[in-house]
This record gives C-alpha cells, sequence and structure tokens, in this order.
C-alpha cells in the first residue's frame, strides 16, 4: 500500500536492496587486508561504525525528536544492526574466508523460521521448512564437514551470530514502516544507530589502544598493496554509509521477507570479490554447498509472510497479504 511504502515504487525498493547488498557485500574484501596488516578486527569494526556515524551526524540533528519518540527502535537497531552484526561478521573473517563467513549469516532466514516455529509457536510450511534443510545442507558442504571441520569453530559461531543479530536488522529495519507520516525516518533510524552502535563499540574495542599508524601505511589484497585510508573510505562511505541507506529504505519499501532474499546476493558478491581481490578460491564441493544455501534461504524466506499473519500457519499468505514469492513476482492476491 501506498501509507506503508512511502519512499518510492517496487521497481526502485528492488534496486535499492541490489545497491545495499552489493555495498554490503564489499566490506569483508576491503576490511580483510587491514585486520591482516595488524589492526584488531574491533577496531575495524569501530572504524567503520564511527565513520560512517559522523558522516550521517547531520541527519542526526534534522531527525532529533527520534530518541525521544523511538529509544527501543534506535537502541535495538545500534545493539542488533549495527554493532552486533559487524562485529561478530568481522571477527569471524579474521578467522575463516569471507566467502564462507557470509554464507553462514545467511542462514538468517533459517533463524527466521525457527523464531517463528519456537518462539511464536506458529506452524511454518513445508517449503519454508525444506528451504531450512537445504541451506542446512549446503552450509555442510561450505565447512566441508567430511573432513573433519576444516574451518575454525570459533569463527563459525561468531558468523552464526552475525547471522543472528542479521534477523533484527531487517525486523527492527521495517518497524513503524505502515505508520504513514508517523513513521520513523529510515535515514533518522540509520544515523542514530550508527551513534549508539558507536558508543557499545567504543566501550568493547577501546580504540584508544589502536595502532593508529597502520593507518597511514599500506595493507595487502593477495600480494597487492594498497594505502590503508582508502581501504577504510571504502568501508565507511560504500560499505557502511551507503550499504545501510540503501537496505533500510529498501526493507521499507518491500519487506523484511523480499529485501532479505535480495539481500542473500551479498554472500555471492563477497565470495566473487574475495576469489578475485584476495585469492580465497573455494573447492568446488563448497561453491555447489554456497549454492545450496542461497536457494534454501530464498525458498525459506519467500515462504515466510511479508507481514505477521493472523492465521495459523506461517508461510502461507492470509487474504490481503502477500508472501515473498509473490511480492517478487508481482502476483495479485486471489479474490
Amino acid at each position: 500500500m501506498t501509507s506503508r511504502r512511502p519512499f518510492g515504487g517496487r521497481g526502485a525498493g528492488l534496486g535499492l536492496a541490489l545497491v545495499s547488498a552489493v555495498a554490503f557485500g564489499g566490506s569483508g574484501v576491503a576490511a580483510k587486508p587491514l585486520i591482516e596488516a595488524g589492526l584488531d578486527p574491533l577496531h575495524v569494526v569501530w572504524l567503520r561504525a564511527a565513520g560512517a556515524a559522523v558522516v550521517m551526524l547531520p541527519l542526526a540533528w534534522i531527525h532529533r525528536d527520534l530518541p525521544r519518540r523511538r529509544p527501543a527502535l534506535l537502541l535495538g537497531f545500534g545493539l542488533l544492526a549495527v554493532a552486533g552484526v559487524q562485529a561478530c561478521y568481522f571477527a569471524a573473517i579474521s578467522r575463516i574466508p569471507v566467502g564462507v563467513a557470509l554464507l553462514v549469516e545467511y542462514l538468517a532466514p533459517a533463524l527466521v523460521l525457527g523464531w517463528v516455529r519456537f518462539v511464536q509457536r506458529r506452524p511454518v510450511t513445508r517449503a519454508a521448512a525444506f528451504g531450512v534443510v537445504l541451506a542446512v545442507g549446503g552450509l555442510a558442504c561450505v565447512v566441508e564437514v567430511w573432513a573433519g571441520l576444516r574451518f575454525d569453530v570459533v569463527g563459525l559461531l561468531l558468523a552464526l551470530g552475525a547471522a543472528c543479530c542479521q534477523v533484527g536488522y531487517f525486523v527492527l529495519s521495517d518497524q513503524g514502516g505502515d505508520a504513514g507520516d508517523e513513521a520513523p525516518h529510515p535515514l533518522g533510524v540509520i544515523a542514530y544507530g550508527l551513534l549508539v552502535g558507536t558508543a557499545v563499540l567504543t566501550v568493547i574495542a577501546r580504540p584508544w589502544s589502536m595502532e593508529w599508524s597502520l593507518l597511514a601505511g599500506t595493507a595487502r589484497m593477495d600480494g597487492t598493496p594498497v594505502a590503508a585510508f582508502l581501504l577504510l573510505g571504502w568501508i565507511v562511505l560504500l560499505a557502511t554509509a551507503l550499504a545501510y541507506v540503501t537496505g533500510v529504505v529498501s526493507v521499507r519499501r518491500l519487506s523484511p521477507a523480499v529485501a532479505g532474499v535480495v539481500a542473500c546476493l551479498e554472500a555471492v558478491v563477497a565470495t566473487v570479490l574475495a576469489w578475485v581481490l584476495l585469492g580465497e578460491h573455494l573447492s568446488l564441493p563448497q561453491i555447489a554447498g554456497g549454492v545450496v544455501v542461497l536457494l534454501g534461504a530464498f525458498i525459506a524466506q519467500s515462504s515466510t509472510p511479508a507481514a505477521p499473519s493472523a492465521g495459523p500457519v506461517a508461510g502461507s499468505a492470509p487474504a490481503g497479504k502477500r508472501t515473498a514469492g509473490e511480492e517478487l513476482s508481482g502476483a495479485r492476491d486471489p479474490a
């Protein structure tokens, strides 16, 4: 409905979701060389959040009434969508390949289904359950469980933590989207979310202990020297400010379900960039497993209602509502 989606048309929403996926997908590729150059992962996360918060500061001033109106939303967005996702993901890529970390992170649709089934205690459709099984099976191929779990277990758990926080990102991005003129402006939510996330990360990361001189040097991308400040600019401006703005606005235009489906492309973008720029090659079973993870995530996410339903089954659209798959195809509800 136009009252719920005030930030452009559906095509614009899909385009913004695609831009967000590409922008987010480049964060790990730019961050990993800085981490390998000697920066602590939490310090890179702090630089990312703090830099983007400074960029978005004018918008925080414009929407300065937002903390009074929606304090819980801003606190949740800052803790989960900013500090939680980024800290877990960057810590994960310091231990496991970028592509693997993101593929684990995109188990988020399965976690959404788990929330629906075990927390909200609503049944889920067979298609959604099948998507979860596919995603988990694909993940087993990505981490090559037959070889005794080749990847660092702590790294995998951190990537799973990023997946849990990503669920909060999509859910919170849509909060208030159906409130019309009373809806919290997405740019204000992002600006204050970055400020909250920066405050939390300052306590955790203790940036005053950072080796600031490393930012004046170079880092190496698969052996090629790159100025550290250019990588930091990539992370702050493209992979954070642009990624969050386009991502949150796209969720408002579409729904968490549809935006989540498009966001799965982030894993593809990150894997390809890591392959080309970092030399992180995946084996054929891992590539096949990654495809299965994304397919499972798509099925699980597209079988979830775009909005909470009054009906008893998650994944079956109630009257007047469309599932994510129907929203993507533009199919209309039956009379």
